[in-house]
């Protein structure tokens, strides 16, 4: 496929995403009609929705139907965006702007903007849980539930938040840096990878370690790269503060490491995931793609 084609599938797979969630998230006039306004206003209209293509990639390179897919796709996003209110607030990161506009937490209150985040994490699970169009496995369904929660939990996002936290204003080695982004990060792409690989009903076993290989060594090159943007990209390009990490004296690859190591490590993890994919043929073109982009992305 070429690059101007795969672009436009991607367009197709995150416009597909953006019906998905408007289906599964209540309209603004159901009640309590703040909460909904809230919740897609976060949600809706925007982001780079790098976790539900990733679902999208896995699921394509093993042959499931996108219809399949839509459910886990929407499930991580949610999970995605409610751990962005949440880091927003003035408690956690205090950020004014998200994805080019107010953060929740200045558009509506703080305390709807908590809710929105808890209300979006449980709707996450009420959808792997009942999506009709998922596969009629319960078993699988339980597994696919239990990886969004241990990559959503203390062991995880939560935990990678909370390390992330205790780490303003110290100095870590490459390796706690490194544990903090596998967790923060890292754990939400690995799960969107595999959340897309369990949808098919049959997995063979080494395509399932080589997607997981791949799933790892992208989230932490994407987090590489979100931190060479915080020193080099500009607010109006993110679509949040630039500097952000900078202003709150944050652990980051380029302070740790330099800019130019930092974009070489990148480029390693991005070279180990594609050597991930060597048994899969063009079917994970699309993983390929990601991989390649997350290197050279702007913003």
């Amino acid at each position: 496929m070429s690059p101007t084609n795969m672009e436009q599938h991607i367009s197709a797979l995150r416009a597909r995403l953006e019906q998905a969630l408007d289906r599964w998230i209540p309209a603004e006039t159901t009640h309590p009609a703040r909460l909904h306004e809230a919740m897609r206003y976060s949600a809706l209209g925007g982001g780079k929705r790098v976790r539900p293509v990733l679902v999208y990639g896995a699921g394509q390179a093993l042959g499931v139907a996108p219809e399949r897919l839509d459910g886990p796709a929407c499930a991580v996003e949610l999970i995605h965006v409610y751990s962005l209110i949440h880091d927003d607030l003035p408690a956690m990161d205090n950020d004014d702007l998200r994805r080019g506009k107010p953060t929740c937490h200045k558009a509506f209150d703080e305390a709807m903007a908590i809710l929105a985040g808890d209300a979006m994490q449980a709707l996450a699970f009420q959808i792997l849980s009942m999506d009709p169009d998922m596969l009629d496995d319960p078993a699988r369904r339980l597994r696919m539930m239990e990886t969004l929660a241990r990559a959503a939990g203390s062991r995880g996002m939560a935990g990678g938040q909370a390390i992330d936290l205790g780490s303003v204003g110290k100095q870590l080695d490459i390796a706690q840096l490194e544990d903090m982004h596998v967790h923060k990060t890292g754990a939400l792409i690995r799960a969107s990878v595999l959340l897309g690989a369990l949808s098919a009903p049959e997995v063979d076993k080494a395509h399932l370690e080589n997607l997981d290989r791949f799933a790892k060594c992208v989230g932490l090159a994407f987090q590489i790269r979100d931190d060479i943007l915080d020193v080099e990209g500009d607010t109006a390009t993110l679509g949040k503060t630039q500097g952000a990490d900078q202003a709150l004296n944050k652990p980051t690859y380029p302070a740790l490491i330099g800019l130019e190591e930092s974009r070489q490590a990148a480029r390693e993890l991005v070279d180990q995931a594609l050597g991930a994919l060597e048994g899969f043929g063009a079917e994970a073109d699309l993983l390929r793609w990601i991989a390649r982009y997350i290197v050279e992305r702007i913003h």
